[in-house]
Order: structure tokens, then C-alpha cells, then sequence
């Protein structure tokens, strides 16, 4: 005896699916109904409130702001070097494989992070350096590191 294809679940999301397409095909034929008595009155436009609401009238043009288009950023924010030159710090860390590490201002404990295309000289780990720094996307990196 063979087993029945539709199972019940099956049937339970047809039923479903059935019901919502009626129901949609009732509200369309109650608007067009509406629409053609004169009791249904939309509205065509939407406009949005200087908080960012959906609102039906329009904005007062008084409380409208001015925006220079100089002003919009797009885009990876630009490097800024926030100190020129005169850091000597000792590499805590390098992954030549990686191609990073970080770099210990011994003066002030703060870490660098170093990569590998910003190294002048070959480093590894325990090596004192001179650096530059440079502010990157999370703080600040070390730049044109060179050993000492």
C-alpha cells in the first residue's frame, strides 16, 4: 500500500497560502468598491519630517538646513600624522608570515601597531626601533620603522 504524497503539513501551508490569496483579492475588490463610491480618499504624496518621520503635510521650508556638499565624507577617512618623527621603541611582537606586529613606546607603554610594508629595515622581535606614526583606521600605527 502506498504512502499518500501530500503530507500534512503539505496541506496546512496550501490551506494557508489559499487563504491569504482571498484575502488579499477581498481587500482589493473592498478599495476598488471604496474607490468608486468616493469613500476611500488617498493620499499621493508622503513627505518626511526633519526627524526622519512619514507625516502627510510638508515641512515648514523655515526649519529646512543647509548642507554643503564639501562637508559629505565618503570614503576611508585619509591618514593624518599626528607626530612627525623622534619615536625609538622596542618590536614586541612580529609575524613575518603575517606581515605585522606591534611596536612598545618603552616612555609611555603604548602600544604601535607596524606593518610590514611601513618597515624600512628587516625587524624581528626585540629589536629597537625608530619610528614615525601615523593615525590608521583603530589608532595609531608606526611608520618608516628603521632599527637603531
Amino acid at each position: 500500500m502506498a504512502k499518500s504524497q501530500q503530507t500534512f503539513n503539505k496541506l496546512e501551508k496550501e490551506k494557508k497560502r489559499k487563504k491569504k490569496k482571498e484575502d488579499k483579492r477581498k481587500k482589493m475588490l473592498a478599495r476598488k468598491e471604496a474607490k468608486e463610491s468616493g469613500e476611500l480618499v488617498t493620499n499621493e504624496f508622503v513627505y518626511v519630517d526633519y526627524n526622519g518621520n512619514f507625516t502627510d503635510t510638508p515641512p515648514d521650508p523655515a526649519e529646512k538646513e543647509r548642507i554643503s556638499a564639501e562637508s559629505i565624507v565618503i570614503g576611508v577617512p585619509k591618514r593624518e600624522e599626528v607626530k612627525t618623527t623622534g619615536f625609538i621603541g622596542k618590536v614586541n611582537f612580529f609575524d613575518h608570515s603575517k606581515g605585522f606586529g606591534f611596536i612598545i613606546d618603552p616612555e609611555t607603554q603604548e602600544k604601535y601597531f607596524v606593518h610590514i610594508s611601513e618597515c624600512i629595515d628587516e625587524i624581528t622581535e626585540g629589536d629597537k626601533v625608530e619610528f614615525d606614526t601615523i593615525k590608521g583606521a583603530k589608532g595609531l600605527n608606526a611608520s618608516k620603522v628603521k632599527k637603531v
